[in-house]
């Protein structure tokens, strides 16, 4: 008797999911010159659209989210600047910036000089990535540009109220005095450049820490340094808080140069 075995062999199929591509996001702007007006606070700047990159894999159009980052630098910066401004969307095809969101971003974020106010010229683009947390498979957009004229926005830290600030503390001949006696009282009191920018030349002897007062006997409307500065500058805030700003590490003759219009401060040795 003849047994025929039929043997049939069990295969494993693998259905792999592979990125094909994309297209490069399309950014306009709803306007290349851009109107930037004190009371129009309100009105619509500029509107940045872009197209969606449709990511596409083998199994058909991505359902992934995607990242969008919008970046706006000055031009001749070629988006390497310091200053420059981005912003993150997650599956957005467009941003809407009011004047006063639009002002606010180029003069105190981007810290552009806005006295005497002058003309730029902008530079934006978009980037697109695959997935939230991540930069998978970015695909840039070309370069548009604007031009705006920003005007001064509200300061970014309160002004002293009475248009006078004093320094205070064990980085000065005067120690913790608030107020200070004389000589101090003149000594370390800064000078108003404008409305939003103080000055002080002063002696300090190294080390210690101060704080700025704008009222004498006050500590509760005090400023303070914000972490991360040092004793060449930083940012500050008005707060009865630590840490104070730290003394330079010689002694010598300081200006102590104070931005209300920036939030921030610098200290160079004369």
């Amino acid at each position: 008797m003849l047994l025929i075995f039929s043997l049939g062999a069990c295969e494993k199929i693998e259905n792999k999911n592979y990125l094909m591509d994309g297209t490069r996001p399309v950014l306009t702007g709803s306007s290349t010159a851009v109107r930037l007006q004190a009371g129009e606070e309100n009105n619509v700047a500029i509107r940045f659209s872009w197209t969606n990159p449709n990511y596409k894999f083998t199994t058909g159009i991505s359902s992934h989210d995607v990242k969008y980052k919008l970046e706006i630098d000055t031009l001749g910066a070629n988006f390497n600047s310091s200053k420059k401004y981005q912003a993150i969307f997650t599956n957005d095809l467009s941003k809407t910036y009011t004047v006063g969101e639009l002002n606010n971003i180029l003069g105190n974020t981007m810290r552009l000089q806005l006295d005497p106010r002058r003309s730029y010229t902008f530079q934006a683009r978009i980037t697109s990535s695959l997935g939230v947390g991540t930069d998978a498979v970015p695909l840039q957009s070309d370069i548009i540009t604007f031009t705006a004229s920003p005007f001064p926005p509200p300061p970014k830290v309160e002004v002293p109220a009475n248009g006078t600030l004093w320094a205070t503390g064990d980085a000065f001949a005067s120690s913790w005095q608030n107020p200070l006696p004389a000589p101090f009282s003149t000594t370390q009191q800064f000078t108003r450049i404008s409305t939003t920018k103080y000055e002080l030349t002063v002696n300090m002897p190294s080390g210690g820490n101060y704080k700025l007062i704008q009222t004498q006997g006050d500590w509760g409307s005090q400023y303070h340094m914000l972490p991360g500065g040092t004793w060449a500058g930083g940012e500050l805030e008005k707060r009865d808080a630590d840490p104070g700003f730290p003394g330079p590490p010689s002694p010598g003759n300081y200006k102590i140069t104070v931005d209300f219009q920036l939030g921030i401060f610098s200290v160079v040795k004369l």
